[in-house]
């Protein structure tokens, strides 16, 4: 298996960021054509998702529908004062699988990829690992 990994810095304590161009190019400069692509986010803070780019609103909604599901203060006892991007994360996750056909991600005509910063702004790390379908190495 191989691995390749992208760096993304965040500017806001709560943001969705659109990498699936980053992604693409990371596809394309391996020279991987077939196969599954494991996205993952080696923080227990922010996390990665699949959802519709199309409209910006739709990302604004999830951090909203987040923010009032997870409130930033709720009694929690983590010192450190981030309970809430800890939960946040684990509620959203932190790997996507998505398939690769002739060198492109097998996304559906309004999804991409999102790399979710619940406890920014930060510099982070996310791994793409590859997994060769017949025929590839």
């Amino acid at each position: 298996m191989k691995t390749e990994t992208i760096r993304v810095k965040t500017s806001q304590k709560t943001e969705l960021i659109d990498i699936t161009d980053d992604i693409r190019k990371k596809i394309q400069s391996a020279g991987f054509r077939s196969g599954i692509v494991m996205v993952y986010v080696p923080h227990t803070t922010s996390a990665v998702t699949i959802n519709e780019s199309a409209d910006p609103d739709v990302g604004k909604d999830i951090l909203m529908i987040l923010d009032q599901l997870v409130p930033q203060r709720a009694g929690y006892r983590h010192a450190e004062g981030n309970s809430a991007a800890h939960v946040k994360a684990s509620l959203t996750g932190q790997s996507i699988l998505f398939g690769v056909e002739d060198g492109k991600p097998v996304l559906g005509t309004w999804q991409a990829i999102f790399f979710c910063e619940f406890d920014g702004p930060r510099s982070r790390r996310v791994d793409i690992n590859f997994i060769a379908g017949s025929g590839q190495k």
